[in-house]
């Protein structure tokens, strides 16, 4: 139980490596990718009330103004109804994740949602757990329900628990150009071929296949990787389908020694420093 019982973290979700594997008839991809969180995110508190609502908050909270579909409230409203709650509750959304950024701010904020929910209600009330429905709201979402590293197939939904030793408390840096990298386009200029299947066991081998067609449609993309290649990190790579890319690294210092020279030469990027959960 967490110290704050009414509070979660929507964790940031990383893509150690993603490959796709073909396109379906149903405009989706297959793909496999190994999922890992990153100890920091949005925050998702939420308290019982008569109807559901939501407010926004913090640093990204502009660029959701407006929308009256959120997935805090489709996820919500989803368990309730699984569950036969008449009953609501009153979210309020911490935002410090940027949008379309490839690493599931949306999808962590809707997991973030069906687990305070499912504590605020209580086991009597909540009898169909998230992890029965949660793939409705998002292919990233069940992943986001476990936030800890696991191995997802089909279109990421169907994903297990895989624990790569030493990989807990890694440094990782999270470097976004401020550019939204919407994931349709991305998929759709996928050249269509299948390189192979991803192999969690060796992923320091492995690659994003969307890393290509993402910088072609936003260019800044391939700065964003130069930048981190240049900064001596064990890994670099882009995240999802963009346009955040990670750099993790052996020792904390090196992070923020890469953080401070990132943020110093492109002030106009986001940043965020953590360690792998």
């Amino acid at each position: 139980m967490p110290a704050d019982p009414t509070s979660e973290t929507a964790y940031a979700k990383i893509n150690l490596a993603l490959h796709v594997r073909g396109r379906r008839t149903d405009g989706y991809h297959d793909l496999e990718t190994l999922f890992a969180f990153v100890d920091a995110g949005d925050t998702l508190t939420a308290v019982e009330a008569e109807h559901f609502s939501l407010t926004v908050t913090g640093p990204f909270a502009a660029a959701l103004a407006g929308e009256t579909d959120n997935l805090v409230l489709r996820a919500a409203r989803l368990m309730a109804k699984y569950n036969g709650i008449t009953t609501g509750l009153a979210f309020t959304l911490d935002k410090h994740l940027p949008i379309a950024s490839g690493i599931g701010g949306g999808s962590a904020d809707a997991a973030a949602a069906l687990r305070l929910a499912t504590r605020i209600w209580g086991p009597h009330r909540v009898t169909w757990r998230a992890s029965d429905f949660d793939a409705e709201l998002g292919a990233d979402v069940p992943a986001c329900g476990l936030s800890r590293t696991c191995f997802g197939s089909g279109v990421g939904d169907r994903v297990v628990d895989f624990a790569i030793d030493g990989l807990a408390g890694a440094p990782v840096l999270l470097v976004n150009p401020q550019v939204a990298c919407p994931t349709g386009p991305v998929f759709r200029r996928w050249d269509g071929i299948d390189q192979g299947p991803l192999d969690p066991v060796h992923w320091l081998d492995a690659r994003n296949d969307l890393e290509a067609p993402a910088i072609a449609l936003v260019p800044v993309i391939g700065d964003v990787l130069n930048a981190l290649r240049q900064t001596g990190a064990r890994v670099t790579r882009m995240s999802g389908s963009g346009a955040t890319c990670f750099a993790l690294f052996d020792y904390a210092v090196g992070r923020d020694r890469a953080a401070r020279q990132i943020m110093a030469d492109h002030p106009e990027w986001w940043t965020l420093c953590g360690n792998l959960r």
